[in-house]
C-alpha cells in the first residue's frame, strides 16, 4: 500500500506557533524531507522528536524528488517542511507536490503560519484582494519586466525580500510604481518584530542610511483605479441612436447604452423615443 506526502507548516519565528497536529504529523511519519536539515533538526529537538531527515532543496529537487516519491510509493509516509512557513509557497516543495500528483501519490496538509498572510493582516492596507509576487529577480531584464507587469495592478501586492537587497528593491519599486503606501514587515512573530507603515519614497530615504536585519515582507498598495468616464444623458442617447441605426430595437439599444454609460435604461429609452418638438 502506498504511503502519503503531508505538507506541514512550520513557525516563521516563534516556536510556540507550532500546532499540536503538526507535532503529531512529525511524530507519526516515517521520514521528513526538509529544505535545510540543520534548521529542521533544531525544531525536532525542541519538541523531542526523532525522525530520519532527507534534504530537499532547490539544487537537488529533481533527483531527490524522484527518490522521495519512490519511497512513498513503496509505503512510507513523508512529511515535507520548509525552513519557515508553508512549504510549496515560493519554495521548491511546489515541484514535489506536482511530482506526487504525477505519481498518483496522496498529498495532505497541516496548515500553519505563513509570512504572506501574516504581513498582509498587520499591514493596515486593503486585504480583500491581494497578489503574492514572491522575490523580484536579480536579473535586470526579468526584474524590469516583472515590475512593468504590475504597474497597473490594483490589488495589494506582497513581496519577499532579503535585507541586503531592500534598498535597491525599494528604489526600483518607487521608480516603477510611483510613491505608494507600503508596510515593511520585519522579523514577524520574533522578539524584534517590526512593522513600518510609510511610503515608498520615505522608505527609500530611511534605508539609504540604515541596514535592516532579518527576514522582510513588503506589502504595497495597489494602483488607484482610473476615474470612471462620465457620460451625459445626451451622450447615452447618441450611443443608443447609433445602435438603432444598426438595426437594434429602442429597448435593446437603451439597454446596451445603459451598460456602457452607467446611466439608467429607462431614462435613455424615454429620451430616444420622445417625439421631436
Amino acid at each position: 500500500m502506498a504511503g502519503k506526502l503531508t505538507l506541514v507548516g512550520t513557525p516563521i519565528g516563534n516556536l510556540s506557533d507550532f500546532s499540536p497536529r503538526a507535532i503529531e504529523a512529525l511524530k507519526e511519519c516515517d521520514f521528513i524531507a526538509a529544505e535545510d536539515t540543520r534548521v529542521t533538526l533544531r525544531l525536532l529537538n525542541h519538541f523531542g522528536i526523532k525522525k530520519p531527515l532527507v534534504s530537499y532543496f532547490e539544487h537537488n529537487k529533481r533527483e531527490r524528488g524522484v527518490q522521495i516519491c519512490e519511497r512513498v510509493k513503496a509505503g512510507e509516509d513523508c512529511v515535507l517542511v520548509s525552513d519557515a512557513g508553508m512549504p510549496a509557497i515560493s519554495d521548491p516543495g511546489e515541484d514535489l507536490v506536482a511530482l506526487c500528483c504525477e505519481y498518483g501519490i496522496s498529498v495532505g496538509i497541516v496548515p500553519g503560519p505563513s509570512a504572506v498572510v501574516t504581513a498582509l493582516a498587520i499591514s493596515g492596507l486593503p486585504t480583500g484582494r491581494f497578489t503574492f509576487e514572491g522575490f523580484l529577480s536579480m536579473n535586470r531584464r526579468n526584474r524590469r519586466d516583472h515590475l512593468e507587469s504590475i504597474r497597473q495592478e490594483q490589488r495589494t501586492m506582497i513581496f519577499y525580500e532579503a535585507p541586503h537587497k531592500l534598498l535597491s528593491t525599494l528604489n526600483d519599486l518607487l521608480t516603477a510604481l510611483g510613491n505608494r503606501r507600503i508596510a515593511i514587515c520585519r522579523e514577524l512573530t520574533k522578539l524584534h518584530e517590526e512593522v513600518i507603515r510609510t511610503t515608498l519614497e520615505e522608505a527609500a530615504m530611511r534605508y539609504s542610511t540604515q541596514s535592516p536585519r532579518g527576514e522582510i515582507v513588503l506589502v504595497i498598495e495597489g494602483a488607484t483605479p482610473p476615474p470612471a468616464e462620465f457620460h451625459t444623458l445626451e451622450q447615452a442617447a447618441e450611443i443608443a441612436a447609433r445602435l438603432m441605426e444598426q438595426g437594434q430595437s429602442a429597448s435593446d439599444a437603451a439597454k446596451q447604452a445603459a451598460a456602457q454609460t452607467g446611466l439608467k435604461k429607462g431614462e435613455i429609452y424615454r429620451r430616444i423615443t420622445k417625439p421631436a418638438d
